[in-house]
């Protein structure tokens, strides 16, 4: 029984760490969308901010991290 819950605590983390490295790298892939790409003219919701695309790059990240 004891060996069950080690083994969940070590699932529980790697899933962290896959989804923490997920919302890290698209943290980074949104603010370089926003850098090279982005919408100058302020009409892109997402991507006329920068805090707009590194929240959607973390959430796109986030997601595709989660198993």
């Amino acid at each position: 029984m004891e060996n069950e819950k080690e083994v969940t605590k070590i699932s529980w983390k790697k899933r962290l760490i896959r989804m923490g490295i997920g919302l890290v790298a698209g943290a980074l892939l949104g603010y370089a969308y926003y850098y090279f790409i982005g919408c100058n003219s302020g009409s892109c919701s997402i991507t006329a901010s920068p805090v707009n695309s590194v929240l959607y790059g973390m959430l796109i990240g986030g997601v595709i991290s989660y198993k």
